[in-house]
């Protein structure tokens, strides 16, 4: 090997040297200066945005009075109330259970069906 093998070798060396400096500091200098956003955002403050509504739905509906459905006369309690409530009916169980029973059949009555809207056109 001649002398002015080696330093074309030693050249070719020195330059692959600085390219991949340069390449990982223009990487990095690239990285820290610009923020890319993530690609799901927008989607995932919607959906926190939802999460924190139906949790918030779910308190009220937990500690609030509110109707199940009204057209059959079923109302929702809150679960300490309800407790309380269902204490003092169950001092006498015979009786409980007979109110149990009539409201069971009570709940699951069909729906009463609405009355037919009138044909504009008669």
């Amino acid at each position: 090997m001649t002398l002015e093998n080696t330093n074309r070798a030693s050249g070719a060396a020195v330059g692959f040297i600085l390219a991949t400096i340069l390449f990982v500091a223009v990487t990095v200098i690239v990285k820290i200066s610009v923020k890319v956003p993530a690609i799901d955002a927008d989607r995932a403050v919607a959906r926190g945005k939802a999460l924190a509504e139906i949790r918030a739905a779910e308190e009220t509906s937990l500690n609030n009075l509110g109707w199940a459905d009204q057209a059959r006369g079923i109302v929702r309690l809150p679960v300490a109330d309800a407790m309380k409530l269902a204490v003092q009916t169950w001092q006498n169980p015979a009786a409980a259970r007979a109110d149990l029973n009539a409201r069971a059949e009570k709940a699951a009555a069909p729906a009463p069906v609405a009355p037919a809207k009138p044909n504009p056109f008669e």
